[in-house]
């Protein structure tokens, strides 16, 4: 095992002894109760059994058969969600052809950050997180269940459901993917138009041509995003059906795994002779996290998990910090390129070898911890191969995959990486902490110093943009962003605009303590900058003109002004009009107390603590 990968799990495990045990604790606890129909009273039973079948009736309180309980985040505004809406009759078909009953415990909100990109239903967008964890809870007190099957994939949704069930973390529990659309448009060619726009070289009725050939059908968005990041950390963690991540909707793969997640369930359920249960509280321990961190290093994936998987963790009893990844990223090689990090979408990921190749290289090479418990067996193991066909019994038949890569420019072995580090890089200085996805950016632009300009709205840089006011080597900050500020918006919608300065030859970058898209390009971006200016952060400190360096290389995030001087300043404030906008309307004011009470990026941005 990689002497780093060692020493991070192990300070992760004594940092968190206290708060882990507790939780260890409370699920023993839970654990040593009687089935929910034999400890519950006559009237709660019937009324939990009021709108099933006789069968089934019959099934749960004489037979006493296993009893799955379903978590689903389906919706139509959700192209990734929208397959799951026949998921609830073919996940009651496969348990009650084995034996067992299903309940839709509740529904989940799912909000599409696609649609709300750069309007103010994306400020609502992170705190949804912990609203969909609130919502899982909701559903699955009832408490009933012998084991769970959550239904999500997208931004929020999937951690959500992880930090909900991990506070049930007596229950097994299995996620059950959907898969990606069909490659359309590719992603670089889409970026080219939206530059093209934002140049105003074509209008609007292109643009969304383009974006209609991107996005035009069921299944995830095809880049690797949020959404696909989450599946590939689902992958690492073992719980779900191996290498069920991405495969399309519509393909006859796809029923078979959701059928294996149904017998899956059942096994881990403790309710099958022979079998051991497994809560998922006892499967994501210190390793199962630090798993996830080093996958999501390997792929570049998405920076929003350097906040969610701290929240995640939480849940758990497992305290992680950024220094944690960063340590990590200086061991964990690169070894996937998929867009925003190169050209291919995930199909093209899938085709070769996808999740099962990364999780492979990375296990035989020391960086990953195979001895942990999975839903698919009793290492992670099982999440080398890949599902290639159903079998004459409807089965799914598995591959081991080859040696060499298919397609080695889209995966590369540990012993050939894309580069010797991860695709993530923790930033310090005197303007606090910050992230960068530096896998995305060209190396000739891993330092950018120059004078800044400070923005505290998106709009207000667009306007800036139009204006020709940016045509210069810049920093462009957007601050008051932050979780406390208005909920921590993605500003995904200020790449374009950036990337047409950085293709005019100017070295720019933005530095925000806002958030930014999984699906964040090729241009140097410092984001999740913590402290955020609203909660008192130095980013507040910053004057228009002043000269901001920010490079990937050394880690360094700082105004370069004179000590003294910078000691000296004061915090600019938030205009009282522009505080007032963030608090109203289209629902914020329903979130005024998670913006009172978050935490910083960095611990989670946690609402229930």
């Amino acid at each position: 095992m990689n002497t780093t990968l060692n020493e991070v799990t192990a300070r992760i495990r004594e940092r968190s002894a206290k708060l882990r045990g507790d939780y260890l604790a409370r699920i023993a606890l839970l654990n040593n109760r009687q089935r929910g129909f034999e400890r519950m009273g006559c009237a709660n039973v019937a009324h939990a059994v009021a709108a099933l079948p006789a069968n089934d009736k019959l099934r749960i309180v004489a037979e006493k058969a296993p009893h799955l309980g379903v978590v689903t985040a389906y919706n139509d505004m959700l192209s990734a969600h929208q397959p799951y809406e026949d998921y609830p009759a073919q996940i009651r078909a496969e348990a009650h052809r084995l034996g067992a009953t299903v309940q839709v415990a509740g529904g989940v909100p799912a909000m599409c950050d696609g649609v709300t990109q750069g309007l103010p239903g994306m400020e609502l967008s992170l705190f949804s997180r912990d609203t969909i964890a609130m919502s899982t809870a909701i559903a699955l007190t009832h408490d009933v269940f012998d084991a769970a099957l959550l239904l999500g994939i997208c931004d929020k949704i999937v951690p959500g459901l992880l930090i909900g069930a991990l506070h049930f973390g007596h229950l097994p529990t299995v996620f059950v993917p959907a898969g990606p659309m069909g490659t359309g448009i590719s992603n670089s060619d889409k970026a080219k138009v939206r530059e093209l726009y934002a140049q105003g070289k074509v209008g609007r009725d292109e643009l969304l041509k383009s974006e209609s050939a991107a996005y035009h059908s069921a299944g995830t968005c095809t880049f690797y995003g949020t959404a696909n990041s989450n599946q590939m950390l689902l992958e690492a963690m073992g719980l779900h059906v191996p290498g069920s991540a991405f495969v399309h909707p519509h393909d006859d793969l796809r029923t078979a795994l959701t059928r294996e997640a149904v017998a899956t369930a059942l096994n881990i359920s403790g309710r099958v002779a022979g079998k051991a249960a497994k809560p998922i509280g006892q499967v994501v321990d210190e390793r199962c996290i630090v798993n996830a961190m080093v996958a999501l290093l390997a792929t570049g994936g998405s920076t929003n998990h350097l906040i969610h998987w701290v929240a995640v963790a939480r849940a758990a009893g497992i305290l992680i910090n950024w220094t944690d990844f960063s340590d990590l990223s200086g061991v964990v090689p690169l070894l996937a390129r998929v867009y925003p990090n190169g050209s291919a979408d995930v199909n093209q990921f899938q085709a070769a070898g996808g999740p099962s190749f990364v999780i492979r290289e990375l296990l035989d090479a020391g960086l990953m911890h195979e001895d942990v418990l999975s839903v698919g067996g009793d290492n992670l193991r099982p999440y080398t191969t890949v599902p290639r066909s159903v079998g004459q019994g409807g089965e799914v038949v598995r591959e081991a995959l080859p040696a060499t890569p298919i397609d080695d420019s889209v995966v590369r072995t540990a012993a050939a990486p894309f580069s010797a580090t991860g695709g993530l890089k923790l930033l310090d200085g005197n303007l606090g902490r910050a992230v960068i996805k530096s896998s995305a950016v060209p190396e000739d632009r891993h330092t950018i110093e120059a004078p800044c300009r400070i923005f505290t709205t998106q709009e207000a840089m667009l306007a800036a943009f139009k204006n020709g006011e940016l045509e210069k080597d810049v920093v462009v900050v957007v601050r008051f962003q932050g979780p406390h500020a208005n909920g921590m918006p993605e500003l995904h919608k200020l790449t374009p605009p950036l990337a047409v300065l950085q293709g005019k030859g100017f070295r720019v970058a933005l530095v925000t303590d806002g958030r930014m898209s999984g699906a964040s390009g090729k241009v140097p971006a410092a984001i999740h900058v913590s402290p955020e200016a609203l909660a008192g952060g130095p980013l507040a400190k910053l004057r228009d003109g002043d000269v901001v360096r920010v490079c990937a290389v050394n880690g360094v995030l700082a105004a370069l002004v004179d000590e003294a001087e910078w000691a000296a300043r004061e915090n600019v404030a938030l205009a009282p009009a522009e505080a007032d906008v963030n608090a109203h309307g289209l629902g914020r004011e329903l979130f005024a107390g998670l913006r009172r009470n978050v935490l910083s990026a960095e611990e989670g941005a946690v609402t229930w603590l």
